[in-house]
């Protein structure tokens, strides 16, 4: 039987590749995105059916996920969308905050909510989710994008021992930095007190430049980890993946978390 993958933040990036990575693979894929209605590419694709979804609209989510499963069955559920907020925790305004949390966390929560019952009543399914090293390590002037990953760290490992008693699985992709989209779709905060510091940390990941230093990923390669969490099979929670992401992450690791933020404050301090 063919399987099916359905898929948030489908319109850019990893969502995107994942999209078309799957479709290729003979999949079929349910694509959601906000506005699918300017999608001019996973469209044309006879295998990929595109419906929208806004993660902070919780009755577009329940509305959704009834589509998605009155098309058939459902195999895996890829929650992808959100974006970096980056900028001192100062200048951030409460709308701003929530809109973090509820984009990056409330939404893969609640999305996950609403296809639980159907996952139990088969006794089969996968969550995967797009964590980030920035959910197993702390960054400068990204506090609030940091503290959405990290909850969705705590939040996934619980979660697991829940589900796995009715054979549903529940992984986490955690990428490094990404060439994709991700300049044009960050919300960046300015305050003159933290622009010194601000500009540093742009500066060491070439955010505003889109081309993050060192071994970044491409979407297309992280896509490639999804489809490989979505079909080894294996219980693994947390899938490690770019050369930068997981050499930071084993050097935190190997030298522990005090010595690893003393690294991050001589890198600010170089830069």
């Amino acid at each position: 039987m063919t399987k099916t993958i359905f898929i948030t933040g489908a319109s850019a990036g990893i969502g995107k590749a994942t999209a078309k990575l799957f479709a290729a693979k003979g999949w079929k894929v349910i694509a959601t995105m906000r506005k699918p209605e300017n999608e001019k590419e996973l469209n044309r694709l006879d295998n990929v059916t595109l419906l929208p979804l806004d993660v902070t609209n919780r009755e577009q989510i329940e509305e959704t996920t009834r589509k998605a499963l009155a098309l058939g069955h459902v195999d895996v559920v890829f929650n992808n969308a959100g974006y970096a907020l980056l900028g001192a925790l100062e200048a951030t305004t409460d709308e701003q905050l929530v809109s973090q949390m509820e984009t990056n966390f409330l939404g893969v929560v609640r999305v996950t909510q609403a296809f639980i019952p159907y996952f139990r009543e088969k006794k089969a399914g996968l969550f995967i989710t797009t964590g980030s090293s920035a959910g197993l390590m702390g960054f400068p002037v990204s506090s609030m994008y940091d503290a959405s990953k990290w909850a969705l760290e705590g939040w996934s490992e619980s979660l697991s021992f829940e589900l796995n008693q009715f054979g549903i699985g529940i992984k986490t992709i955690e990428p490094g930095m990404v060439a994709t989209e991700i300049a044009t779709r960050s919300v960046i905060i300015s305050h003159p007190a933290y622009e010194t510091m601000l500009g540093k940390f742009l500066s060491v990941i070439d955010l505003t430049k889109n081309l993050p230093n060192g071994n970044a990923s491409t979407a297309e390669q992280i896509a490639e980890v999804v489809y490989e969490a979505a079909t080894d099979g294996k219980d693994t929670l947390r899938y490690v993946c770019g050369e930068d992401a997981k050499n930071l992450y084993a050097q935190r690791l190997a030298v522990g978390d005090e010595a690893f933020r003393a690294g991050m404050k001589q890198l600010l301090a170089e830069a």
